[in-house]
């Protein structure tokens, strides 16, 4: 963290100085030049899940070295997300603090709705990165989060769909149907289940959509006399699944890694990801047996996109400008697509870029255990409001976990 003493010294005088200085400087109105010339020497502080062992080393050996090489940028990495980040910066606004603690954040979705509620973010500031002109902010899956209109608040950094994950040396014809989710669950019990937070609730979504009918009818804006009848019918069909699920549904495991984990020590014969590609990539690092795949049911999963966010607080926003833009260059965007770095999807539009590089996406090693992205698009649902989400995680509580 920047600091949490008074400067000082005459070096941190002046290095507190430049942050409070920084922090009051209107940056969406300053030349791409002053930017990357207020940005040299800055440490920049980066909040984010680091709970892959991959994403963590793309970050660490490739991202942060990249920007020191050149920028000068000290890029400092610290683990936290979704509440962990509203509550903290929400303390920062409340005692009305010079400067965050946190300067660039790694979010999407709830965590973007409640920090724009909090007017907890800068902006609009994405248009004025260079590499902003290669993003495809036309695409839906993209250019909205949870059905919100990102407005320049954050940069799209990485495009998933959710993919169930299976031992083919277990499961012959892996469940395409809720009926036949239920149905195989059944017959094999204590063998599959879905964990309490985030890939769990996605898989919730998915499921409540399907229940629903499909895209259009949850369409937009949060809608109670919706959620109410279809979550009704959500809830008895995981209640029916419950006694059925791992260790009879008492519990769920904490995290998807905690699932990937049972998932390679064969306790469970499924696991799930919002990274399509995930399988591959865990596959190659020995986690899961060479056995493992990776498909999309027919009733769909949801597609959606990872942003990068600046807080409004930060001292040091023409370095958070500058990493972001680094981030989503064509060279960190194929790095990072790479399925034995991280396999992450690309957020950029092939056609923005010369047919040299759009050549070196072209060339990536294709997936092995993972479907095409272009087999299962059909099947991506768009995300819901984010009301959806955080009330599936309430009611998921109230009516499956404490029951």
């Amino acid at each position: 963290m920047k600091y949490f003493i008074t400067c000082s010294l005459v070096l941190l005088l002046f290095s507190c100085g430049n942050e409070k200085k920084q922090a009051q400087t209107d940056y969406t109105e300053a030349s791409w030049e002053t930017i990357t010339k207020d940005a040299k020497g800055q440490t920049l502080t980066m909040i984010m899940w680091i709970g892959d062992s991959k994403i963590n080393a793309y970050m660490k050996g490739f991202v942060k070295p990249m920007v020191k090489k050149n920028y000068d940028i000290n890029l400092e990495i610290v683990g936290g997300q979704g509440g962990q980040i509203i509550q903290m910066l929400m303390t920062e606004l409340q005692a009305n603090a010079e400067t965050s603690n946190v300067d660039m954040l790694w979010i999407n979705g709830e965590t973007f709705y409640q920090l724009r509620q909090l007017d907890g973010l800068y902006g609009p500031w994405t248009s004025k990165l260079p590499n902003s002109k290669y993003i495809d902010f036309n695409n839906p899956f993209i250019g909205m989060d949870f059905q919100q209109p990102i407005e320049g608040y954050e940069l799209p950094w990485g495009n998933v769909q959710m993919a169930m994950i299976y031992d083919s040396a277990k499961v012959e014809n892996p469940p395409m149907t809720r009926e036949g989710l239920l149905a195989f669950v059944k017959a094999n019990p204590g063998k599959f289940t879905f964990d309490n937070q985030f890939t769990g609730l996605t898989f919730l979504k998915a499921l409540l959509i399907d229940i629903a009918g499909g895209d259009d009818v949850l369409k937009g804006d949060f809608d109670e006399a919706k959620y109410h009848k279809y979550s009704q019918e959500l809830w008895t069909y995981i209640n029916e699944l419950k006694p059925y699920l791992w260790r009879q549904g008492e519990v769920f495991p904490e995290s998807v890694a905690q699932m990937h984990q049972l998932f390679a020590s064969g306790e469970l014969w499924f696991s799930m990801s919002n990274n399509d590609a995930e399988v591959d990539s865990k596959t190659s690092e020995g986690l899961f047996p060479e056995t493992a795949r990776a498909y999309v049911p027919d009733f769909g999963t949801i597609q959606n996109s990872h942003y990068l966010g600046i807080t409004k607080l930060s001292g040091v926003k023409p370095a958070a400008m500058l990493v972001a833009n680094f981030m989503v260059s064509p060279e960190a965007q194929l790095e990072k697509m790479r399925p034995t770095v991280w396999g992450d999807g690309t957020v950029l539009d092939m056609e923005t870029l010369s047919e040299d590089m759009k050549a070196k996406f072209q060339n990536l090693p294709s997936r092995k255990r993972a479907p095409k992205r272009s087999e299962i698009q059909q099947k991506a649902h768009l995300e819901l409001a984010p009301e959806y989400m955080i009330r599936l995680s309430e009611d998921f509580r109230k009516e499956i976990i404490e029951k």
